[in-house]
């Protein structure tokens, strides 16, 4: 399948006139117009965003019904169970919403489903463990939008939830206390490209202003926020854009310790977006896919330095092996495919038995990269059951 390339008919006269007006040079200005970034307060929230250009965070649906029943909790030091993902979004959601909850006197359980023997988001059995341990609320982070059935399972438990998520949900929301998705149908809420950390986020601004809190008692973790936010690839536009631009700042000067050294043993000297796509992110991600997330966690709550040296050398090693098994996987699957010619399919399905399925996904993404056709990586288990994962092209 053969790319087409589609170039933009630029507007040099608008191009002109903002590059002197701005005193930008001719590439960011081209850039600016071929955007649709024209208007004279859009361009100086696109290239200095601050602070004041977050949105209200009660214009979210649903977050005036979470925020109370919070602060509920927090009066009362109900026994509370943070719900969430094993990628860097789900890591970076669980430690910012911890971390604000342990600062207003809450401390709160946590549960990451195991990626190899549970899979992503909520899980009957789960919800089991949870209740047996005693649990009143549970908030879901970056994931729990399409659970609907492991919610009416917590409720039969008398288990509470507050959903917080960012994927696009079901036909029917799920039966929550309170369901924060700005994909929801209803939303109205200005921007709907936030990433599961940015939803948790606004829920902290949102108990921040509700509780009279300086805004540094939830802008201190901008930082994390950052993390998260330009990890899951979500478009860095609007807020997006105010996290990123003041997470990067913060996290030159970060007051955490799993964090500042993460970043000083990834060997990038410079903070930007790369040091934190190709330096941070795998890092963290590489946790997850080796099925010890909860070390990720361990990072970036630890106070303790000698744990934290640790931890990070560990996180290293992880992904060390990542990289080799994702090496192994993709010249395996790139000579069953050019042995079997399957290539010449409109789209690539491929299997191996015993490929380790928390990097197939990574194999996946890279060969539909090199053939730009969609791919599907199966791995077969000794069961004789096969765990797969897919990408797409555009339009596809």
């Amino acid at each position: 399948m053969n790319k087409k390339w589609q170039i933009y008919e630029t507007d040099e006269n608008k191009i002109e006139e903002i590059s002197k007006k701005y005193n930008l040079n001719k590439l960011l200005s081209t850039i600016l117009v071929n955007r649709n970034i024209i208007d004279e307060e859009i361009i100086k929230k696109f290239l200095e965003p601050t602070r004041n250009d977050f949105y209200d965070p009660f214009l979210i649906k649903d977050m005036e019904k979470a925020v109370e029943r919070i602060i509920k909790a927090i009066q009362n030091k109900e026994r509370v169970t943070i719900y969430g993902d094993y990628d860097v979004d789900g890591i970076t959601s669980i430690t910012v919403l911890k971390s604000f909850l342990k600062d207003r006197g809450l401390d709160t359980s946590i549960y990451i489903p195991n990626r190899l023997n549970e899979g992503y988001g909520l899980n009957n059995l789960a919800i089991e463990k949870i209740a047996k341990n005693g649990c009143d609320l549970m908030i879901t982070v970056d994931c729990g939008i399409t659970a609907n059935t492991e919610i009416e399972y917590a409720n039969s438990f008398g288990i509470e939830t507050i959903v917080t998520d960012h994927h696009e949900p079901s036909l029917e929301l799920p039966n929550a206390l309170a369901v924060i998705d700005n994909k929801r149908k209803d939303s109205t809420y200005p921007f709907r490209e936030l990433a599961g950390v940015g939803v948790v986020f606004k829920l902290i601004q949102a108990l921040g202003i509700k509780l009279n809190l300086k805004e540094e008692e939830y802008l201190k973790y901008l930082d994390i926020v950052c993390i998260g936010t330009i990890s899951d690839i979500v478009p860095l536009t609007s807020e997006n854009r105010v996290i990123a631009k003041l997470g990067l700042m913060l996290i030159k000067q970060t007051r955490n310790i799993g964090l500042r050294s993460i970043i000083n043993s990834s060997g990038y000297s410079k903070i930007d977006s790369n040091t934190i796509s190709f330096g941070v992110a795998p890092r963290i991600n590489a946790c997850g896919r080796m099925g010890k997330a909860e070390n990720a966690l361990k990072l970036l709550l630890s106070p303790n330095i000698n744990e934290v040296s640790e931890l990070t050398k560990e996180l290293n090693e992880y992904n060390r092996i990542r990289q080799e098994t994702e090496k192994e996987i993709f010249e395996s699957a790139i000579k069953k495919i050019e042995k079997e010619h399957l290539d010449k399919n409109r789209t690539i399905v491929v299997g191996g038995e015993n490929w380790h399925h928390g990097v197939i996904g990574i194999v996946s993404s890279k060969i539909t990269e090199m053939y730009f056709k969609p791919s599907i990586l199966l791995s077969f288990e000794e069961d004789g059951i096969g765990k797969g994962s897919g990408r797409s092209i555009p339009r596809f």
